[in-house]
C-alpha cells in the first residue's frame, strides 16, 4: 500500500504555495479576532490545525491512491447510511441545519467528509465504466448515485454543501467523456423541474437568493416579473424578497462586506487597521467573510495576490491530473481541483455580493479545523497521484 514511494515526483512547489496561503490565514485570523476576548486564541488554534492538516497531507500522499478504489463502494454506502441516520436522529447544534450525529458520544458531521467520498466514488465509477459512459443508461446511473446524497443533504437543509456536491459530480462527469447530446437531454430535463425544486427552498435559502438579485433603483424592489414568479411559486416571501434593500439580518453581512472591500482601495488600510473588521461591524469575519478582511486591510493588491495563489493551486492540481497514469487518478485530481475552485468562486462571490451566501469557506484561509484539514487532505490526495504520475517532470 505504501510501496514504491518516489519523493522526487512530490510536487514541492504546490506544497510551498499552500503553506504560504496557510501563513496568510493565520495572519488574517489574528487580525480578525485579536481584539475579541472570546476569539483571541483562534489564530493559535489555526496553527494547530495547519500541523494536523500537514500530517494528514503526507499520510495520504504516502498511500497509493489506487488502493482507494477498493474502498470506494463500501465507504460510499457507509456515507449514505450516515446521512439517513442524520435525517432520523441528527442534531442541529443550534445552526438550523440537522447535519450532526452522535457516534460514540462524539458529534460528527458526515457532509464534510462526504465531499471526498463523492470524489473517490464517482472517480471509481466513471473510470470502471469508462468504455460505457457514452451510453445513456450508465450516465443516468451515475446521476442517480449522485442524487442520493444530494437529496439527503438538501433536506437537512444544507444548501451550500448541496450545490458543492452537484458541482463536483458535474465536473467529474464532464471530464469522464460523456456525449454532449446526452448532457443536453439531461440539462433540458433539469430545467423542466427547476420550478418544482424552487418551491422546496427553505425560507433562509430564499432570503439569501433574494438579496443577491438585482433591484430597481427607483423602488428598491426585485423586477416585477421575477417578483411575480416568486409570489406565484411560494406561499409567503421573506422581507428580503419584498424589499431587498432593507437592512435585514440576511443582508447585513453582505452589505458590511462590500463596505470593507471598498474601504481597502488599492493598497489597503494596513494589517489590523481595517475599521469594519476591528470595530466588529463585519460579523463572522474570521470564517465566511475573511476575504472582506483581506480586501479592507491588504487592498486590491493583497486580495489579488491571494486569488492568484489559489488559482495557482487549482492549475497545479489540474497539471497533476493531466500527468496521471490512469483514469482513476485523473478524475481524483480533477475532483480536488474542482473542489478548491468552486469554493473560491462561491466564497469570493458572496463577499462581493455576486452570489448568494452559502456558508462555504475560503480554502486554506478561513478559520476552522474541519475545513482546513479537509483541504490539506485533498492536496495530499493530489500529491498521491503526482508521486505516481507518468515520467514527465515539473519545473
Amino acid at each position: 500500500m505504501f510501496a514504491r514511494v518516489n519523493w522526487r515526483h512530490f510536487d514541492w512547489v504546490l506544497l510551498f504555495v499552500v503553506m504560504v496561503l496557510c501563513g496568510f490565514s493565520v495572519a488574517m485570523i489574528y487580525s480578525a479576532t485579536h481584539n475579541s476576548p472570546d476569539l483571541a486564541d483562534y489564530w493559535q488554534r489555526q496553527v494547530n490545525f495547519v500541523g494536523i492538516g500537514l500530517v494528514a497531507l503526507f499520510l495520504i500522499a504516502l498511500l497509493d491512491y489506487r488502493h482507494l478504489s477498493l474502498l470506494a463502494v463500501p465507504s460510499f454506502l457507509v456515507f449514505i447510511l450516515l446521512l439517513v441516520a442524520v435525517y432520523f436522529f441528527g442534531d442541529t447544534q443550534g445552526s438550523g441545519s440537522q447535519s450532526w450525529i452522535s457516534i460514540g458520544g462524539t458529534l460528527v458531521q458526515p457532509t464534510e467528509a462526504g465531499k471526498f467520498l463523492i470524489i473517490i466514488f464517482l472517480s471509481w465509477y466513471l473510470s470502471w465504466f469508462r468504455d460505457s459512459m457514452h451510453k445513456l443508461p450508465y450516465l443516468v446511473m451515475a446521476l442517480v448515485l449522485l442524487f442520493t446524497p444530494l437529496i439527503l443533504v438538501y433536506i437537512q437543509p444544507d444548501f451550500g454543501m448541496t450545490i458543492t456536491y452537484a458541482f463536483l459530480g458535474g465536473a467529474l462527469i464532464m471530464v469522464a467523456g460523456v456525449r454532449y447530446r446526452h448532457l443536453l437531454i439531461l440539462g433540458a430535463a433539469a430545467l423542466a423541474i427547476v420550478p418544482l425544486l424552487a418551491s422546496t427552498l427553505q425560507g433562509y435559502m430564499l432570503a439569501r437568493i433574494c438579496i443577491f438579485l438585482p433591484t430597481d433603483n427607483a423602488t428598491g424592489q426585485i423586477s416585477a416579473p421575477v417578483l411575480g414568479f416568486l409570489r406565484t411559486t411560494f406561499s409567503s416571501l421573506p422581507s428580503e424578497c419584498v424589499q431587498p434593500a432593507a437592512n435585514t439580518a440576511a443582508s447585513y453581512n453582505v452589505d458590511q462586506a462590500l463596505i470593507a472591500v471598498g474601504n481597502g482601495g488599492l493598497s489597503g488600510m494596513g494589517w489590523v487597521q481595517g475599521t469594519q473588521n476591528q470595530l466588529h461591524f463585519l460579523r463572522v469575519r474570521h470564517t465566511d467573510f475573511i476575504f472582506s478582511v483581506i480586501g479592507e486591510e491588504l487592498g486590491l493588491i493583497g486580495a489579488a495576490l491571494i486569488l492568484l495563489l489559489l488559482l495557482f493551486v487549482v492549475w497545479r492540481v489540474l497539471r497533476i491530473a493531466d500527468q496521471a497514469p490512469d483514469q482513476f487518478g485523473k478524475l481524483l485530481a480533477t475532483g480536488v481541483a474542482a473542489l478548491v475552485f468552486f469554493q473560491v468562486v462561491v466564497n469570493v462571490g458572496m463577499n462581493l455580493k455576486l452570489m448568494p451566501v452559502t456558508g462555504l469557506t475560503l480554502p486554506f484561509i478561513s478559520y476552522g479545523g474541519s475545513s482546513l484539514v479537509s483541504m490539506l487532505f485533498a492536496i495530499g490526495l493530489a500529491e498521491s497521484v503526482a508521486m505516481r504520475h507518468r515520467k514527465i517532470e515539473f519545473f
